[in-house]
């Protein structure tokens, strides 16, 4: 597929998501040979001067095993103390094996409120160009120790999404045990131009007792990047030498097709990088206008309103069916909205999803 090709050949900053599966063996414990054999292939890449980000779960699953847990934690402090514990566990493994090509890793820790609030999320992006520039391999994960929120409902497929849109990557790769996206016959998806509902109907979840997820969560993840115009692959880390094929453009594991219309940095943080306060149905006459003429939202257009938002809050958009395809900051809070004939959401201010 040449398309492939030419797509990989440009991908310069790789985002590459590894999953708990691939770190850890039957019991929970971190398997150092499988950790070792993926290291070694991401240091081929930086001997190439690519650019590398890991986003390793493995935390949850190393700490469960020390505190001899069979089965994932339900109750949150129990999950936060074998975050604590593996989190550690984890980046001595890291340190270790990439110290042995010469390269130095650093330890990022991420909640969602890290790249929420403005300032923060730039500051975040300024840390990580800042250690590539300096040929350092980022090591990123959730803050299990002190998140909530993460861990009831977070997952790192979407931590690695966000982790590419932040930083702009030109390809994220998730690695776990499946092939990629399988269709109904059990043949993988060599390449998806657009996910549709088909798409989505052909995602599961998983039965694995350290992860939450699944092949949902990658298409999730997906919608994310490549609506920001970042390729995604999802492949098999199992596989031997399955990152160098990848980047080979061999035709390995499911590709992602990014759309052509790259979000800008704001627009991006706009819509991926919120929990939106509220919503508004919209008739079909303004969806029109919002998705085919580029114009702002007024409060005419709106249905319904949901949710309790001020100003500069981010709201979901809703057409007549109750399906998202917008989000955007308010330019008045939700009480208002009754008592304006104007704008609500400015277009510059707007993602058609």
């Amino acid at each position: 597929m040449k398309l492939r090709h030419d797509i990989l050949a440009k991908a310069n900053r790789i985002v590459i998501k590894l999953g708990t599966g691939l770190l850890t063996d039957a019991q929970n414990h971190l398997s150092l040979t499988q950790i070792e054999q993926v290291v070694a292939q991401i240091a081929a890449l930086h001997q190439q001067k690519k650019q590398v980000i890991v986003v390793s779960s493995g935390a949850i699953g190393a700490g469960m095993a020390e505190l001899g847990l069979k089965q994932r934690p339900k109750h949150l402090d129990e999950l936060q103390a074998a975050a604590a514990i593996g989190q550690s566990k984890l980046m001595a493994v890291y340190d270790k094996l990439f110290g042995k090509f010469g390269i130095t890793v650093a330890q990022v820790l991420l909640t969602h409120d890290d790249l929420k609030h403005r300032g923060r999320h730039l500051n975040a992006h300024n840390t990580l160009a800042t250690l590539l520039t300096h040929g350092v391999v980022p090591i990123i994960n959730e803050n299990d120790t002190v998140a909530v929120e993460e861990i009831k409902f977070g997952d790192n497929d979407r931590l690695g999404a966000l982790t590419a849109t932040l930083i702009d990557a030109d390809l994220l790769l998730i690695l776990s045990h499946v092939e990629g996206l399988l269709d109904g016959d059990g043949k993988v998806v060599a390449a998806v131009p657009q996910i549709t509902h088909e798409i989505e109907s052909l995602a599961g979840g998983t039965d694995r007792i350290t992860s939450v997820g699944g092949m949902k969560s990658k298409i999730d993840a997906a919608k994310v990047v490549t609506r920001a115009g970042i390729p995604l692959i999802i492949a098999n880390g199992d596989r031997a030498n399955v990152v160098r094929d990848v980047l080979a453009g061999e035709e390995v594991g499911t590709l992602f097709l990014p759309h052509t219309d790259k979000l800008a940095s704001r627009k991006r943080w706009i819509a991926f990088f919120q929990h939106p306060a509220g919503t508004v149905v919209v008739d079909d006459g303004a969806k029109q206008a919002l998705c085919a003429n580029g114009k702002s939202l007024l409060a005419k257009g709106i249905v319904s309103v949901d949710g309790k938002f001020e100003e500069g809050d981010v709201v979901s958009i809703l057409g007549k069916n109750q399906i998202e395809f917008a989000r955007g900051l308010a330019k008045v809070g939700c009480i208002q909205i009754k008592s304006t004939t104007g704008v609500v959401i400015h277009h510059n201010d707007m993602v058609i999803l």
